[in-house]
């Protein structure tokens, strides 16, 4: 996992730009327009992805399913057997809880799956593996909190993962074996439409929950055309999803149920 971590980051913006800016530094006296054209599109890329604007727009093109209506949380059992939350992420040695927690965008996912439990009395399963192969998993974490935070105990730990595909493919040998095909998905707006077509290609019937919209007005002073380093963040994740998105239906054979 150590090599695709850092294959990955300098594929990608800001290691990508920083790498272009450095080669219009070494190329300026020898191709001086090559070096300007690296130039400008380093920065003019910089500064695009660190709008909110673009933000905005960005996710507007990937986050195609619809939010889960309230009124819809009671009656879920009725469309679904049990919920499957994937994991976000975590924040390692925090000395606050002197212990690895999930990520703000879990503790996102965690909390709206807690709510959606509790107005349905669904049972939970929480989806992630362990971090660059040291325990304790993404999905024990997350159980451990959920239980904490939200008084909701998790049935099932799928502990293996570490892809979306691998969420769908393990979470299939789970709960399929108890005859469950049909889940309620909860992870990011943004993330829903390649986890839905994940967990489809091996034979469930999905109720997308997505959270966490980023395609909202953006509300900011001149209307998000300002720099934000959380922008830059967030376009970074949106560009990173567009791609997954493409190479999983170029990569992945479909299941057949």
């Amino acid at each position: 996992m150590t090599w695709r971590y850092i294959i990955k980051q300098l594929a990608f913006p800001p290691s990508s730009l920083l790498l272009l800016l450095l080669c219009a530094f070494f190329l300026r006296k020898r191709w001086p327009k090559l070096a300007l054209a690296s130039f400008i599109i380093s920065i003019s890329t910089f500064y695009i992805i660190s709008l909110p604007i673009t933000v905005e727009y960005a996710a507007r093109a990937l986050e195609t399913e619809a939010a889960l209506p309230y009124q819809q949380w009671s009656t879920l059992q009725q469309h679904a057997d049990a919920i499957v939350v994937l994991g976000g992420g975590r924040e390692v040695n925090d000395p606050a809880w002197q212990s690895d927690q999930p990520s703000l965008m879990a503790m996102q996912r965690l909390r709206y799956a807690a709510r959606l439990a509790k107005a349905s009395q669904l049972p939970v399963l929480l989806s992630g593996g362990l971090h660059y192969g040291h325990p304790p998993s993404e999905a024990q974490i997350m159980a451990d909190s959920l239980q904490q935070d939200f008084a909701v105990t998790a049935r099932w730990l799928e502990g293996e993962s570490r892809t979306t595909w691998e969420n769908a493919q393990y979470t299939a040998q789970m709960l399929q074996a108890e005859g469950i095909k049909r889940v309620v998905l909860v992870t990011d707006a943004w993330h829903m439409p390649r986890s839905r077509w994940s967990y489809e290609q091996f034979g469930f019937e999905v109720v997308s929950a997505p959270v966490g919209f980023l395609s909202g007005a953006n509300e900011r002073p001149l209307n998000g055309w300002m720099p934000e380093s959380k922008a830059m963040w967030h376009n970074t994740a949106l560009l990173n999803e567009a791609i997954g998105a493409l190479l999983y239906r170029l990569s992945y054979s479909v299941q057949q149920p």
